[in-house]
């Protein structure tokens, strides 16, 4: 006999299933206090009742939206913390399911474009990094209570059937998880029931592009068992045309990911959910979607730029004209690579939460949970030429096992708690390489070089052997990394509630980092021109057949002459330089450290529906072990100290929702791509200069100082509007060692590095604002049309960590939009949807000489519905 009714809604309620949300149900985006704990345990109630239940020309009352930002169901203008809200509704019905569209949802959160491995979110311009395997993100990512290690984890996969994305500013670790230096971004997908569901998705756009997600669920077992199947493909073509495999577009889409929850309930006080995961391993071109333009003749100093080892001096050469179907012009006309393929990726995981409530009323839970990561890289020069056959490409095996115990007490008392403990671990095995072709030495040989081997066939083969074949596990910075990072941490954070209207909430953290790496350099392939060395060789017959191989049968080394033997010292040079440094299995310095957070915010009840709250939090991120050139060169800890103040209301009879809050932020030792002093070349070479190179480190200090309003108004029957915006200012306060910008290379030799004190930070515009809309209207009893929108603006900024001033984007806006109709119960709707409606062309990033252009104007039709 199946249990009382009641206990299936019970159970539904844990769970924490969506309700049906009615069109005019929002997307919140709030703010409020600094110290905000993002969720872990179970997803927030998405959506308000008295929203969802209002009459069509009735407002909303938007107080009732719930979170579980604290791991607790609480009404959210009642929870003092810093945290935007948007639901999975708002991004499924504008086909948005990437950590970009999130992030173009949120107040002061950017998405930095990369690749799979190298693009990074950034809360208050912090965040946007030059990405090494040993470093942590700086905005941490918790999905479904797991905390994510790997800044890539994100960014390959598509983000469907979500109930929530909640996005907390400021340092994180005093309620759950990984610590986190500036914020987190939380992703809770939609859990099991035993409300049976059939939801379904399909969409087609311009690009050849197709979507399907099916979302089923239900009961198993009566009251006892429930589970909830997602299954997505994601494919289409990009915008961009490789013109040497007209098969190959830029930047196409192919995802395939399936994901399966079941939700045990044994009895009220305890539930058991599973989850598991799989990404299979598939192809996007990202790298190589580049406009190649012409360099700069002049640096900023107004000195010559010679061009030396510019693409338009070296494919100028003889060995490359020869080739009548491609110029100069092919070069700065489209893509045209030969040897790119796309970036694979792919990933698994699964995880095991379990909830208990004790008889005293608290409630035990834990989080296991395991992750996987493939990421392979082959790159092209950007020509059709022989010249690499992999430009630096990277293998990565990332693997992470993770245990979070955490006991809550429970509300209603003087003193509300929760405390716990958190474990992971980090395995990362990564290989970065670089293969040369048969044209790689003709390119890649200097003005002098290649006129000298050019001169005869003998040179001419020389030069192509010098690097033909020859593959490499490249020092940048280590061909080889194994990397192990192990933290332990017990955290706890308490409310006392001292009035109805005061309550003070303090938190602590201690964690305990230990992280080591151990690289290598190293050839994998010494191609054709094995034999160089015997040039150098003592052994006479070694000297004399190498001889013989390239000067013909009978020629003795010592018969070579003066012109010959600048030949054969030109093709040994040219393959030492690209060769670099290699070095054995070293060990850099590990990173051992005890690091603390804190949180102290009293937040005050002004009136009912007005509260004010002040924060301080404290937050570090682990230093980083690191070899450069062989050599131990480690990073220091990060630390953050962010001080915040805001008021949050519900205002108009609780139809807007307006809240602002002021922060100031200081950072030491931010990490991030600095001028080091390179010990190995200065140890070589001992001629009394000191020698530099680039690498992971530290800016000293970082100031961030803002403005975030925040806020949605549902008091227009039918009609919800969200809005936010930010002033945000980021500068180094000190940074005296940042590396010059290209337009300042001739300088780079005297003057290896500059000052940038009181500069903006890299990808951090001055202003951003987001506005979104939906507004429905009822055709028949039963039919609804709607139109839902999104704006989301930022002002110019740079995208380049040295601040070449070449690098700056201009100011941008971005317009999506969606209309349709369906019926009112969600049974079936149709959308047309257009991204970039207004075809926005500023560019992504750029360089003195090249471009990564926009994603231009797409357009689709959407089918969605139950079964």
């Amino acid at each position: 006999m199946s249990r009382p009714s009641h206990r299936r809604q019970q159970e539904h309620a844990r769970s924490f299933a969506p309700a049906p949300i009615a069109a005019a149900v929002f997307a919140l985006t709030l703010i409020g206090g600094a110290h905000a704990q993002t969720a872990t345990a179970a997803t927030p109630a998405a959506s308000a009742a008295s929203a969802a239940d209002a009459a069509p020309n009735e407002a909303p009352a938007l107080d009732a939206v719930t979170v579980h930002s604290r791991n607790r169901i609480e009404r959210l203008q009642d929870v003092p913390i810093s945290v935007s809200v948007t639901t999975g509704a708002e991004l499924a019905r504008l086909d948005a399911y990437g950590v970009d569209a999130i992030a173009k949802r949120a107040a002061n959160v950017s998405w930095n474009i990369g690749n799979q491995r190298t693009s990074s979110l950034s809360i208050r311009g912090i965040g946007k990094i030059g990405q090494t395997e040993a470093q942590d993100p700086s905005v941490g990512v918790i999905v479904d209570g797991v905390s994510y290690a790997y800044n890539a984890l994100t960014s390959s996969f598509d983000f469907v059937d979500i109930d929530t994305v909640e996005v907390a500013r400021g340092p994180q670790g005093t309620l759950q998880g990984k610590n986190a230096s500036v914020g987190s971004v939380v992703i809770n997908y939609k859990r099991p029931s035993f409300t049976p569901t059939a939801d379904y998705t399909l969409a087609f756009n311009k690009n050849n592009g197709v979507l399907g997600v099916a979302a089923i669920g239900g009961p198993v077992i009566d009251d006892l068992l429930a589970w909830r199947g997602t299954f997505s493909v994601d494919r289409q073509a990009g915008a961009r045309v490789n013109l040497y495999n007209r098969d190959q577009t830029y930047t196409n889409t192919d995802r395939v990911s399936g994901r399966v929850q079941l939700l045990l309930t044994p009895s009220e006080a305890l539930s058991v959910r599973l989850e598991g995961d799989v990404q299979p391993r598939a192809a996007e071109t990202t790298n190589g979607n580049t406009i190649n333009l012409p360099t700069p003749t002049k640096y900023a100093d107004g000195a010559t730029n010679p061009l030396t080892t510019d693409a338009s001096t070296r494919l100028s050469r003889g060995w490359f004209t020869s080739n009548p179907g491609y110029t100069l012009a092919d070069y700065y006309g489209g893509i045209n690579n030969d040897a790119q393929h796309g970036l694979v990726t792919g990933g698994n995981g699964a995880s095991t939460e379990v909830n208990w409530k004790l008889p005293s009323g608290h409630t035990v839970t834990s989080i296991t949970a395991y992750r996987s990561y493939h990421f392979d890289a082959v790159n092209d020069d950007g020509t059709p030429f022989d010249i690499y056959r992999n430009s630096g490409g990277f293998w990565n095996d990332y693997h992470q096992a993770s245990q979070e115990l955490r006991v809550s007490s429970p509300v209603g008392g003087f003193v509300d708690y929760q405390a716990g403990l958190y474990f992971i671990k980090v395995n990362l095995s990564a290989t970065y390489a670089k293969s040369f072709g048969n044209d790689a030495g003709a390119y890649l040989a200097s003005p002098t070089q290649y006129s000298t081997l050019a001169a005869s066939p003998a040179g001419q083969l020389l030069m192509e052997d010098s690097l033909a074949n020859l593959s490499l596990a490249y020092n940048s910075p280590a061909g080889q990394q194994t990397i192990e990072n192990k933290s332990g941490a017990a955290f706890a954070q308490a409310n006392w509630h001292f009035t109805d209207a005061f309550t003070l909430t303090t938190g602590a953290r201690l964690t305990h980092e230990n992280r080591t790496n151990v690289a290598s350099s190293y050839t994998v392939n010494a191609g054709n021109g094995v034999d160089l060395a015997n040039f150098s060789s003592a052994d006479p017959t070694a000297r004399d057949a190498v001889t013989a191989k390239y000067f013909g049968t009978g020629r003795t080394y010592a018969s070579l002459t003066a012109a010959e033997l600048k030949q054969v010292t030109a093709a040994q040079a040219i393959r030492s330089s690209n060769i670099g440094v290699q070095f054995a299995p070293t060990a850099a310095k590990p990173f051992r450290a005890n690091q603390p957070a804190l949180v102290l915010s009293p937040s005050y009840k002004i009136a009912p529906n007005i509260t004010s709250y002040a924060s301080y939090q404290h937050g570090e991120k682990a230093g980083i072990a690191q070899l450069v050139n062989g050599i131990s060169t480690p990073a220091a800890a990060e630390k953050t100290n962010s001080f915040e103040l805001g008021l949050k209301s519900a205002l108009l009879d609780k139809t807007l929702i307006l809240n602002a809050d002021v922060f100031d932020t200081l950072i030491h030792n931010y990490q991030q791509a600095v001028q080091v002093v390179d010990l190995y070349t200065t140890t070589l070479k001992n001629d009394g200069n000191t020698y530099y190179t680039s690498a992971t480190g530290n800016a000293p200090k970082v100031g961030v100082t803002g403005l975030e309003v925040d806020g949605v108004y549902g008091g227009i029957p039918r009609t919800t509007l969200r809005f936010s915006g930010a002033f945000n200012k980021a500068i180094y306060k000190e940074f005296p060692n940042s590396a010059q910008p290209v337009e300042n290379g001739d300088l780079s030799g005297a003057h290896p590095y500059r000052s940038v004190n009181g500069q903006t930070l890299a990808g951090a515009p001055r202003f951003t604002f987001n506005v979104g809309a939906d507004y429905t209207q009822p055709v028949t009893p039963d039919k609804d049309a709607h139109v839902s929108a999104n704006l989301a603006y930022s002002t110019a900024y740079n995208t380049d960590v040295s601040l070449s001033k070449y690098a700056e984007v201009g100011a941008q806006a971005l317009v999506d939009l969606a209309v349709g109709a369906g019926k009112h119960d969600k049974s079936f709707d149709v959308s047309f949807i257009v991204k970039n409606v207004f075809n926005n062309a500023t560019p992504q990033s750029r360089t003195w000489n090249s471009i990564t252009p926009a994603t231009p104007r797409v357009w689709g039709i959407q089918f969605t519905g139950k079964l």
